[in-house]
C-alpha cells in the first residue's frame, strides 16, 4: 500500500480509542476479560439465587437471605471473559481495484486495524488471516504489546493478486477466534463461504461481514470494455446504453448479498470507500443490523 495509507492508522487509531466491542451474547471463554461470560462465578454482577446443594463452598452462602429465610441459598454472578477476534481480510485481485490506488483492499485494511485496535482495548486478543491468490497469512490472535501494528504489517506486506478462498480463511479463523470478521467485496466464493458462516452460527460463533464496495463500483465511468481482475478472459462493454442495466443489477445483487449473510445469523455492513470510515466502524461495533 502507498505511504499515505499507513500513515492514516494512527488517525484512525486515535479516533476509536473511546469506543467499546460488547459480545453479542455471554462469551464460551474461560480467561478473564470484560465479557460476560457462561461461566458462573464470584465477580461483583449480580445474576441469580440458587439453592444451596452439597459440595459448594459454604463462604458462596449468602448470609444475609438465611438470617431472613433460614434457607441457605448461593449468590451466583457471572464471570469475565476475554473473546478472541479475528479479522479474515480478502486480497484477492478485485480488491485492487481501481487498479492505480487499490481504494478497496486500503479499505478492508483500515477496517480491519479499526476494528482490531476497538477490540484490543477492550482486553480481547486479536489476529488477521489475509486470503490472497498467492495464498494465505494467518496470524492468530494474541494480546501482546504491539499486536497491531503487527497485524498492520501483515496487511501492509499483501499485494492483492489472483483467485483467494474466503470460505477456507473463515474456517482457520474460527478455529481459533470465537468473533470473526469477514472483510471482502464479495466477489469470490460468497456461496461456500455463506455455508461456513452457518455452520460456524450453529456453534454460537459471533460472527459479522463487511462488505466493500468501491465508489466507483457503485457510478463506473463510461468506457468500451471492462475486465474481470480474477479472469482476464471475462470481458464486458459498459456503454452509455448497458450502464443503467449494470446499475440496477449491481444493485440488486448488494441487495442479495445483504439478505443472505443476515439470513445465516452474521451482523452484515456495506462499506464504501470514500465515506467515513470511523461512521462504519461505529455502526459495526454497535451491534447486529
Amino acid at each position: 500500500m502507498q505511504a499515505a495509507e499507513v500513515l492514516s492508522y494512527g488517525e484512525i487509531l486515535d479516533q476509536v480509542r473511546s469506543l467499546r466491542w460488547r459480545a453479542r451474547t455471554a462469551a464460551h471463554a474461560v480467561l478473564p476479560g470484560r465479557h460476560l461470560s457462561h461461566r458462573h462465578g464470584t465477580s461483583a454482577e449480580f445474576t441469580e439465587y440458587r439453592p444451596y446443594r452439597q459440595g459448594d463452598p459454604p463462604q458462596k452462602i449468602d448470609w444475609k437471605v438465611f438470617a431472613r429465610t433460614d434457607r441457605a441459598y448461593i449468590r451466583l454472578s457471572h464471570d469475565h471473559a476475554v473473546l478472541p477476534t479475528a479479522f479474515v481480510v480478502d486480497a484477492s485481485a478485485s480488491m485492487a481495484f481501481p487498479g492505480a490506488t487499490h481504494d478497496k483492499y486500503a479499505r478492508a485494511c483500515l477496517t480491519a486495524i479499526g476494528l482490531a485496535a476497538i477490540a484490543y482495548n477492550g482486553g480481547d486478543p486479536v489476529g488477521v488471516v489475509v486470503a490472497a491468490g498467492s495464498g494465505t497469512r494467518t496470524f492468530p490472535p494474541r494480546s501482546r504489546a504491539g499486536v497491531i501494528a503487527e497485524i498492520a504489517r501483515t496487511l501492509a506486506s499483501t499485494t492483492p493478486s489472483g483467485a483467494a478462498g474466503i470460505a477456507d480463511a473463515l474456517s482457520a479463523a474460527a478455529r481459533f477466534a470465537q468473533r470473526v470478521v469477514v472483510i471482502s467485496d464479495m466477489l469470490g466464493d460468497l456461496d461456500e463461504t455463506l455455508a461456513v458462516a452457518r455452520a460456524e452460527r450453529a456453534r454460537a460463533g459471533e460472527l459479522y461481514a463487511v462488505h466493500v464496495v468501491a465508489a466507483g463500483e457503485l457510478n463506473p465511468p463510461r468506457v468500451a470494455v471492462v475486465e474481470d481482475p480474477e479472469s482476464f478472459a471475462t470481458r464486458r462493454t459498459l456503454s452509455d446504453a448497458s450502464h443503467a442495466e449494470y446499475s440496477r443489477r449491481f444493485t440488486a445483487w448488494r441487495a442479495v448479498v445483504a439478505s443472505s449473510w443476515r439470513a445465516a445469523g452474521v451482523s452484515y455492513h456495506e462499506s464504501v470507500t470514500g465515506t467515513s470510515l470511523l461512521t462504519d466502524l461505529r455502526r459495526i461495533v454497535a451491534g447486529p443490523r
